[in-house]
């Protein structure tokens, strides 16, 4: 069994469909924790929607890739649509973020991915949740790369967070 840790975010009715992700999720493997969700500014289009972003720890069973496709599924699901605009916004963006301690890197994946180095969000959601978990490539633990980045434009959301553990781990 592998713990991977899986980036949730949305701009588009986010706090419904952050839930609605997170209980599909819950169906197709054990959802081990839930970071706080945070609200945070959109990536490069500060025009658009403010984002929930959160971490979620799983135990499954799947190798890296088929993870991946099964996170897919869940986006178009919800009604994902990709196009090239990176920046676009999305119903939901569901990313393998480290699984293990594995590094990976093929033309589809990279781990553990790149954008925990960047984004504070992604960076104080392991932290939390793992907060000695090694991240090769980094070269930092999760604790010590969320101490490092600057918080600015992340607001905790601790009762909508508090409302999903008790709904997406505790099922009541």
């Amino acid at each position: 069994m592998a713990r991977a840790f899986v980036g949730v975010g949305s701009n588009i009715d986010p706090a419904e469909n952050v839930k609605k992700a997170l209980l599909l999720l819950a169906q197709e493997m054990r959802v081990a924790g839930v970071s706080t969700v945070y609200e945070t500014e959109p990536e490069g289009r500060h025009e658009q929607p403010r984002y929930c972003n959160c971490v979620v720890e799983i135990d499954t069973e799947a190798p890296p890739a088929e993870l991946k496709r099964a996170l897919r599924e869940i986006e178009e699901r919800l009604g994902r649509v990709r196009t090239a605009d990176r920046y676009a916004s999305r119903t939901i963006d569901l990313d393998v973020l480290a699984y293990d301690e594995l590094t990976l890197q093929t033309p589809d994946l990279t781990l553990p991915d790149p954008d925990i180095a960047t984004r504070a969000y992604l960076a104080a959601g392991l932290a939390e949740l793992a907060p000695a978990l090694a991240l090769p490539g980094i070269d930092l633990t999760a604790a010590e790369l969320a101490k490092k980045l600057p918080k600015r434009g992340m607001r905790a959301l601790d009762e909508y967070t508090a409302a999903l553990r008790r709904e997406v781990i505790h099922g009541s």
